[in-house]
């Protein structure tokens, strides 16, 4: 009997489709924080996920299934599209404490 389950998968030779910025930030309680390197990003709370991703902070695995956090910068060179792009999965403590100082 055939699965009733659909299939999340593009069809081959088609093109991915667009990113919707608003969307991604809205959709999971996107907030807006200062950044690593003091600029401001865009911050929202992933679902759970089968990938694995690389911290930019330690530079481990995040296994998709942990709770973590993304971040890109709210507003781009290139627009807000091009600054999605660039989201990177954080460890919650690394985005705490990366690139900031205490005193």
């Amino acid at each position: 009997m055939p699965s009733k389950r659909r299939s999340s998968k593009r069809p081959y030779g088609q093109p991915h489709p667009e990113l919707d910025v608003d969307r991604v930030a809205n959709a999971t309680g996107g907030r807006r924080e200062t950044g690593p390197g003091g600029e401001e990003h865009i911050v929202v709370t992933p679902r759970p996920s089968d990938k694995t991703y690389t911290c930019p902070g330690c530079g481990r695995d995040i296994d998709g299934a942990t709770q973590h956090l993304v971040a890109w910068p709210a507003d781009g060179l290139f627009g807000a599209e091009a600054a999605a792009a660039t989201r990177r999965h954080w460890h919650t403590h690394c985005w705490n404490t990366f690139g900031r100082t205490r005193g």
